[in-house]
């Protein structure tokens, strides 16, 4: 048995899971009534969603449905950073969706005191953009995990527990 447990902190989302939710949003948009015809493109890249519609009320329709899509799909709302509505040629709109993943080393830096000043007998390192958490007692990795989601709230950023030996 090991003297000591550990788990990581990570701030990520399944890409297949977006994926899925962005062609179940592309179907809907296709079949509503209300959305027909309004030439509403959805792109996906690497770190961005591009959404290019019409209207800013058909803009606010779909992204409506990303979030009813996203959470029926266990996805946290909180990896979309929605950016400004821009208007492009002619009368259409587009708006720039960041996807938060990755944890910033200044966030990184405030988790790790957070849970270090809550639980004394814990071990917090920052690898990149994870956070590993040890310790001897199990209790106290569980009571770190209560505190993650926790500071999940109060910053923000959709954070998980994953890789519990």
């Amino acid at each position: 048995m090991a003297d000591s447990f550990s788990f990581d902190i990570v701030s990520d989302f399944d890409r297949q899971e977006l994926v899925n939710t962005l062609d179940q949003v592309r179907r809907e948009i296709s079949q509503r009534y209300d959305l027909k015809g309004t030439d509403t493109a959805i792109e996906l890249d690497k770190e961005n969603i591009f959404i290019t519609t019409n209207s800013e009320l058909t803009l606010n329709a779909v992204n409506d449905i990303v979030r009813q899509k996203a959470i029926k799909r266990s996805l946290s709302l909180k990896i979309f950073d929605y950016g400004v509505i821009e208007i492009v040629s002619g009368n259409k709109v587009k708006q720039e969706i960041i996807l938060k993943q990755g944890i910033k080393q200044e966030i990184a830096k405030k988790i790790s005191k957070n849970i270090r000043d809550q639980i004394k007998k814990i071990n917090v390192s920052i690898n990149g953009e994870t956070l590993r958490v040890s310790s001897k007692s199990k209790n106290d990795l569980q009571l770190a995990i209560k505190l993650i989601s926790k500071l999940e709230e109060t910053l923000n950023i959709p954070l998980k527990a994953n890789n519990f030996r």
